[in-house]
């Protein structure tokens, strides 16, 4: 454990924005993890997983703590199911892949989500049909505070679209260190009816697909819309779709007739936000080195030296507009810092 000054976070951050750490460190295990939150001549610290749902929009005055633990464990099994722990270091998909290399099902549909596991359960990741918490039993976190472990159970988390006790009132006092999941050994329960899955895997010439082929499906949807961060800085979905009331979308249909929706319960219903951003004209627009990807509009991209107040300007400029033009509110789902 070494800690640096004035290092940058370029290649820390999917984004690809450049800003400098005033001290960073990078942690292997949960012994140094914790002798780092302990250290009193830096009392501000951030921490950084993945990267890969965060806009940095300045340098960071901080000492930034990159969590690095890896490793990944069966705990139990019966002829069922499986319960796997993953430590918070793991790169996300290369967790996906594990899982599918051992035929164990539930995550398939989240495959090539960036980041690591440890931030994934912090806005319930989800993709196709399917959320980080369908899958999740408990997660540990160490407090920022007391340098204890803490254990949190589905309930304990609160998941809700994008969201979590993490985001919430538990934002910033815990560090996750690893993530316990359950899944399906056999007879595993596809979902492929969301999106365009279902298609992509009839051009596949698969009708009856395995967990595996799911995932090379939801892949190569991915990998036609979104954009490689090692290519492209970038975050995935920059903004999260708005729910609304019935009440509501039924006045929005009496001007936008052809507009998708999906419907949450009874009174709610989603509208994808990547349509109204793509109806009010940003989709594929460019402003010198950041804009909007041409191919999935709720992805804003860094063409190569952008900087993260650019961004999060257009950002603004995006939302202000959709609430002029359809007066929806549609929110970041990035940490914007």
């Amino acid at each position: 454990m070494y800690i640096k000054n004035n290092i940058s976070l370029k290649p820390y951050n999917t984004f690809g924005i450049d800003v400098l750490a005033k001290h960073f460190v990078e942690v292997d295990n949960l012994d140094e993890l914790r002798a780092v939150l302990a250290l009193k001549t830096y009392p501000n610290k951030l921490i950084l997983g993945g990267g890969s749902n965060m806009l940095l929009t300045k340098n960071q005055d901080a000492l930034v703590i990159h969590v690095n633990i890896k490793g990944i464990f069966i705990i139990s099994e019966d002829e069922n199911t499986v319960t796997v722990k993953a430590n918070a270091g793991e790169n996300w998909h290369e967790f996906v892949l594990w899982c599918l290399q051992h035929d164990f099902g539930g995550v398939e549909n989240l495959s090539l989500i960036p980041g690591n596991v440890g931030t994934a359960p912090i806005q319930n990741i989800g993709a196709y049909g399917v959320e980080l918490k369908d899958t999740f039993v408990a997660c540990e976190g160490l407090s920022v505070e007391t340098n204890e472990i803490k254990s949190f159970s589905k309930s304990d988390c609160d998941f809700g679209y994008r969201n979590s006790i993490f985001k919430q009132h538990a934002k910033g006092k815990y560090v996750i260190t690893n993530v316990t999941f359950k899944l399906s050994k056999k007879a595993h329960k596809l979902n492929i009816i969301y999106g365009s899955i279902k298609t992509q895997l009839e051009a596949m010439g698969i009708t009856n697909p395995t967990i595996k082929e799911v995932s090379k499906a939801v892949i190569a949807i991915r990998e036609s819309k979104l954009p490689n961060p090692k290519e492209i800085g970038n975050s995935g979905s920059f903004f999260k779709n708005p729910v609304i009331s019935k009440a509501e979308y039924n006045a929005l249909i009496e001007n936008f007739p052809e507009i998708p929706s999906y419907t949450v319960s009874e009174n709610e219903i989603k509208i994808p936000a990547g349509w109204l951003i793509e109806k009010a004209g940003f989709k594929g627009k460019r402003f010198g080195d950041y804009g909007v990807h041409k191919k999935q509009a709720l992805v804003l991209v860094n063409y190569g030296n952008a900087k993260g107040l650019d961004i999060l300007n257009l950002s603004k400029l995006i939302q202000n507009t959709i609430t002029r033009l359809f007066g929806i509110s549609i929110e970041a789902e990035v940490n914007i810092l």
